[in-house]
């Protein structure tokens, strides 16, 4: 399995009792660790109004991590096009790659206070791979699906619409917008009256663009007919990732960049010596996705005991239980075994892994460990 690169995702948690500037010190220690233990790629997500997480801007902390690392492959997981133009993102990355070229990597995912009612593509037709009592054939966890709709019409969900936009600002149309952003890289723009538009720094950027999709929706089929690299997000949205990975791969034409398809796919993984440790380790992760799935915003990441005093409901187990079902907590063979699987299941060229602990030094052993372990694989 090592011949199956692993990269790390890097949403700059913020522990409880620490602070962003913690959290960013930590996030650059870490980059330069996983660097040294042979990760293939480190990404930011973007997230914002959530005080348990400092990843507000991916261009921002990508230009700091650039400068600290030398070979690691940096970039965005994903920006959130749902607010911002074609151009402002291909003038960030440009200037970034300006003076690091050739490590950048410009993921772009949907989101980002995109209102409803966007266009999406036709529903992804059943996956190939049976799933029979929540196993696929090879015993990875695909659970029941789980509905975003009531974070969609939160009130915290309506003020980040309304804070990151201008008044009566619209959002472009996703499949448009990436068009443009190809198009600016490529130095091919041009406005529906025939103007030319050359973003500098940007156009000829050697950048890799990915797209993020946590469904065979829109996502994937925008990467499929432009030949993309899609990464699939079994971290956010376990269910629905086979049919993520199936729908790019039917979409997938190629193109200059890419001759075939290929999929990344993230994971939520937690390891340790032993089993008992990692799970302890792990004990903070639910109460942090209930904060998240509730719609209120990434509380600070809690230390176990803060965990286990937290007043937990029937509704709350729920609530996040396919998340925690789906997250690889243990030893690193048990961690590293769940990960096969879920390479196998859905054919992942990458895996891309997430890891949050309490305490730095525990996040940043966690890493090491499983890169040890699948390098012996």
């Amino acid at each position: 399995m090592s011949r199956i690169p692993l990269g790390v995702l890097d949403l700059v948690p913020v522990p409880s009792g620490s602070t962003a500037a913690d959290a960013l010190r930590h996030t650059i220690d870490l980059a330069q660790r996983t660097e040294r233990a042979g990760y293939a790629r480190y990404w930011f997500a973007e997230h914002h109004l959530n005080p348990g997480v400092a990843g507000t801007s991916p261009a921002v902390v990508l230009a700091l991590t650039a400068s600290a690392t030398s070979t690691i492959r940096i970039g965005s997981g994903a920006v959130q096009l749902g607010h911002r133009t074609a151009l402002s993102t291909v003038e960030e990355f440009g200037l970034i790659d300006a003076l690091h070229p050739g490590r950048l990597d410009l993921g772009l995912g949907r989101s980002g206070g995109r209102a409803p009612g966007h266009k999406e593509a036709p529903a992804p037709a059943p996956t190939t791979i049976p799933v029979v009592d929540g196993l696929t054939p090879n015993g990875l966890k695909i659970p029941e699906r789980f509905s975003f709709a009531h974070l969609l019409g939160s009130p915290r969900f309506a003020l980040q619409h309304r804070l990151l936009h201008l008044p009566g600002a619209e959002s472009q149309d996703y499949g448009e917008q990436v068009d443009d952003i190809l198009a600016l890289l490529g130095g091919t723009y041009r406005s529906a009256d025939g103007i030319e538009a050359h973003a500098v720094p940007g156009e000829g950027a050697d950048l890799q663009v990915w797209i993020l999709g946590s469904s065979g929706g829109q996502s994937a089929d925008v990467a499929g007919r432009n030949g993309l690299r899609f990464a699939a997000n079994y971290h956010v949205s376990p269910a629905t990732v086979l049919e993520a990975a199936e729908g790019y791969r039917a979409a997938f034409r190629p193109s200059d960049e890419l001759g075939k398809p290929y999929v990344s796919v993230s994971a939520d993984v937690v390891v340790a010596e032993d089993d008992e440790t990692a799970r302890e380790l792990a004990t903070g992760y639910g109460p942090w996705v209930r904060s998240i799935r509730s719609g209120e915003g990434a509380i600070a990441f809690p230390t176990p005991d803060e965990a286990r005093a937290h007043p937990w409901t029937d509704a709350d187990r729920e609530l996040v239980a396919d998340r925690v079902d789906t997250q690889f907590v243990g030893s690193p063979g048990r961690v590293a075994d769940g990960l096969e699987r879920l390479q196998e299941a859905t054919g992942a060229d990458e895996l891309l892994i997430t890891t949050i602990t309490h305490d730095h030094a525990d996040r940043v052993r966690s890493y090491e460990l499983l890169a040890e372990e699948w390098r012996r694989r």
